[in-house]
């Protein structure tokens, strides 16, 4: 399902990019770029209304549910209707910009059709971008995915100890913890030392652990209890970092 970009400087940017764009092309061809800007402010919204009914509604709704003659229909009706706003703009402007002198409009702005042509060609300029956001986005997720597969063939965590390489079951830690420059794992068994950062430990864990503090990740599997500000793992209580309150509610809200 296509979504919207989560930041909405991209949306500003291209829209202040298409007003540019036209204000200039109308504005070489009418000899007149002021009257041009307020004609392309007047298409704008019409522009806007259309472009995100397609991309946001239309598309999702019906083309990405396989319902194409549901699809086909209302694209119809929403040019339509476009087209005929387009009219009212370009009668409006007859009437206010040029004082009912239709010579002096821009050759391009009387032809219905052309600005037909821009505003569908805007359409679909901003649904590309937006699909290869999607891509991209889809291709982070599938990343995440593999990586997170990868993790998972292992049971068991390596790191270096005593410059000796110690395997430790992953459902044997209860939690690990750091401490200056080193790292502790705290298992059900006993506790091995490394001077690994636990910041690239993170990375290599699945995701039953939880980094809930700077100095503490937890596996999730181990918690008897859990607080607004203390988890406890196996009777020790650790506390939440200020910073990291939001991920772990997110996070363990079905044990809240």
């Amino acid at each position: 399902m296509i979504k919207k970009l989560k930041n909405p400087y991209y949306h500003i940017a291209y829209w202040i990019f298409v007003i540019i764009i036209l204000t200039t092309t109308f504005g070489s061809s009418w000899k007149n770029t002021s009257v041009a800007f307020f004609f392309v402010c007047m298409l704008l919204p019409i522009v806007l209304g259309t472009s995100y009914f397609f991309n946001y509604v239309l598309v999702p709704k019906f083309y990405l549910t396989k319902r194409y003659l549901r699809f086909a229909f209302y694209s119809f009706c929403t040019a339509i209707v476009s087209v005929y706003l387009e009219m009212l703009v370009l009668l409006f402007s007859f009437v206010y910009l040029e004082n009912l002198n239709f010579s002096n409009l821009s050759p391009n702005s009387t032809k219905i059709i052309i600005l037909a042509i821009v505003l569908y060609l805007l359409v679909f300029i901003g649904s590309f971008l937006l699909m290869m956001h999607q891509i991209t986005e889809n291709r982070q997720i599938i990343q995440q995915l593999i990586e997170e597969k990868e993790k998972s063939k292992k049971s068991f965590l390596e790191i270096m100890s005593n410059r000796k390489l110690a395997k430790i079951a992953y459902e044997d830690i209860v939690y690990i913890e750091s401490l200056s420059d080193y790292i502790k794992v705290v298992t059900t068994k006993n506790e091995v030392t490394s001077k690994e950062r636990i910041s690239k430990l993170v990375t290599r864990l699945p995701d039953t652990f939880l980094r809930i503090h700077r100095s503490f990740i937890i596996n999730k599997d181990k918690i008897s209890s859990i607080s607004s500000d203390q988890v406890t793992v196996n009777e020790t209580q650790l506390n939440i970092g200020r910073s990291y309150r939001k991920i772990v509610k997110e996070s363990l809200n079905s044990k809240l």
